[in-house]
């Protein structure tokens, strides 16, 4: 029988698949890729169009982890957040709050901009810039994941 905090995991991990697999995507395939084009103004104009239809994949799987993992913690109890056991749902909960707040407050405020007139003026230096970014952002959310995986089947470091 599906219960509501299975049907939440199942959501929730789901999300997170689509979400940080396409950042992996970004990170290791389409920015390597976009580096390499000869002419830099078709580079930035490709990668623009590319992460504009990522943004939106982002986005909604963003708001469906965050909404499933905020309901697992529901049912869970939110005691959890006061455990120094339960660090991955911080790690989680910090991982979500930087890329909501990328996609949905400093992207359309000024990150969108930025790129683009930096882009213009000096592509490749922001390519260098976007695709380090990419990398910490990857590695802390890979390094998240393995936490939450660990120790949710019981596993601790200490």
């Amino acid at each position: 029988m599906l219960t509501e905090l299975t049907l939440a995991r199942v959501v929730h991990v789901l999300a997170v698949v689509l979400w940080i697999g396409g950042v992996a995507m970004v990170t290791t395939v389409l920015l390597p890729a976009v580096r390499r084009f000869k002419d830099p103004s078709e580079a930035v104009a490709f990668f623009e169009k590319v992460e504009a239809r990522f943004a939106w994949q982002s986005r909604i799987t963003t708001l469906l982890a965050g909404a499933s993992g905020f309901y697992m913690l529901h049912l869970l109890g939110w005691q959890r957040l006061l455990s120094v056991h339960y660090w991955w749902t911080h790690a989680m909960i910090a991982v979500w709050l930087v890329f909501t707040l990328m996609l949905f407050v400093f992207e359309p405020l000024f990150l969108h901009r930025w790129f683009h007139e930096r882009a213009t003026r000096a592509p490749h230096s922001t390519f260098r810039v976007i695709q380090r970014l990419h990398w910490g952002l990857l590695t802390i959310s890979l390094v998240t994941v393995a936490g939450a995986v660990a120790g949710s089947h019981g596993w601790f470091w200490w």
